[in-house]
């Protein structure tokens, strides 16, 4: 089962237009949508939304190079969440990986 979470009504306006069409091709295949209600696509929508997913899910696995959030709702934010309320969770870093 798919789900998907819409961090703000807004978020698709804020991707890159190259990218509508695989989000449109994801929400197509949700089963479920869980949104947050939150209209702006800023910081906290976007943790609002990753505070949700943690609230649905049985483990989270991150792509993190364990470095601090570039800002509020970041990876760091989101880990650090995560284990705040006992979710079992898993940090990868390929090897040879950068951040740009």
């Amino acid at each position: 089962m798919h789900r998907r979470n819409f961090p703000a009504e807004k978020y698709r306006e804020g991707l890159p237009e190259e990218h509508h069409p695989t989000y449109d091709r994801l929400i197509q295949q949700a089963a479920d949508i869980h949104r947050t209600g939150i209209v702006e696509s800023d910081s906290q929508a976007h943790m609002a939304g990753s505070e949700i997913l943690v609230g649905l899910v049985d483990g989270l696995v991150a792509v993190w190079d364990g470095q601090p959030a570039r800002g509020y709702g970041g990876t760091a934010d989101v880990v650090a969440y995560a284990e705040r309320t006992g979710l079992r969770s898993r940090v990868i870093w390929p090897e040879g990986a950068t951040r740009d």
